[in-house]
């Protein structure tokens, strides 16, 4: 497993020069922008940041951390971030959000991730295509732009899967229909728990006074929390729609257990005296009516007749049905 991902020095125009361990060790400030993009999880790593980097041991720290809500921390006249992106990866569920750390100051940017994040590697591609960013703050805009944007489709799917069990709903009631909703539900709670913090991450970068982040790189940086913002709101809209299309449907599967425990109560009930009186003359002592007379049975059915009858009669009566 390599440590470094890639790294690139940016010339300010779009474009960057890949590189590798041995110039990454020799840059400095006046060949251009430094951008490093390391795998935590590898020692190699480890040890660059904590004794190589020149960076301070709380923000090394915090690029090796292994779980981290997302956060923005000001160090100086540096930025200590930690953003999350939806994870795009094969037979991986989109709200086990992936991480990416990032430590960034006017001439250096290095971030650190441990599963592959697609938006880094179209950053990386932009940079190969003359299209990247400028400077640091550039950067740091375009990266939670890209991970803003890939948080669209998942959220879009969501509500198409929702839409479709509102459908289904008018046509059926069927359990599966509740774990459909309440896997719609935990997605969205899932995503939501890190685009609320993420929002407030960018809009505290976006309203700190840092020397290299300009008023064009703020105002990017607001747009970029506005999208967020719907989002959060988009994601709180399918949370609600879903509880409410779940009690729907517990409420007709509670109707329909109703009605049929209802139908039940009335077949017992109207069974319970017919029982009663077979049971009673069906004991095996001496002395029951009609024992030798041929014609018993037969005004024995009649009398059940007549008393299954009179109930029918009295429940319609009373309308319990």
């Amino acid at each position: 497993m390599q440590s470094l991902i890639y790294a690139f020095i940016l010339d300010g125009n779009g474009s960057g020069r890949k590189i590798d361990w041995p110039e990454i060790r020799a840059w400095s400030p006046k060949q251009g922008i430094l951008w490093v993009h390391l795998d935590y999880s590898v020692e190699a790593s480890r040890t660059w940041l904590l004794a190589e980097s020149g960076l301070d041991e709380i923000a090394a720290s915090a690029l090796l951390t292994e779980e981290t809500r997302p956060r923005t921390t000001l160090i100086d006249d540096a930025v200590l971030m930690a953003l999350r992106g939806v994870n795009l990866n094969p037979e991986s569920d989109p709200e086990d959000m992936v991480s990416v750390r990032l430590w960034a100051d006017k001439h250096r940017v290095v971030t650190t991730r441990k599963r592959a994040l697609l938006s880094m590697s179209d950053i990386a591609k932009s940079l190969q295509n003359n299209n990247g960013p400028e400077t640091t703050a550039d950067f740091i805009v375009d990266l939670a732009d890209r991970l803003t944007v890939r948080m669209s489709g998942t959220i879009d799917d969501l509500d198409d899967q929702l839409a479709l069990v509102e459908e289904e709903l008018i046509e059926s009631s069927s359990l599966e229909l509740r774990q459909k909703l309440t896997m719609i539900r935990r997605e969205a709670i899932m995503l939501r728990r890190y685009l609320a913090p993420q929002r407030e991450a960018l809009t505290r970068i976006s309203s700190e006074k840092i020397p290299w982040v300009t008023e064009t790189d703020r105002m990017r940086l607001r747009e970029v929390s506005d999208k967020l913002i719907r989002y959060v709101e988009d994601l709180d809209s399918i949370r609600d729609r879903a509880s409410v299309t779940q009690e729907e449907l517990i409420n007709r599967i509670s109707e329909q257990m109703n009605q049929r425990m209802y139908v039940l109560s009335i077949v017992a009930a109207i069974f319970l005296p017919l029982g009663f009186l077979t049971g009673l003359l069906g004991i095996n002592v001496g002395g029951i009516p009609g024992a030798n007379n041929h014609w018993a049975f037969l005004i024995f059915i009649i009398i059940l007749v007549a008393v299954s009858t009179g109930q029918i009669v009295l429940f319609k009566k009373k309308k319990w049905f």
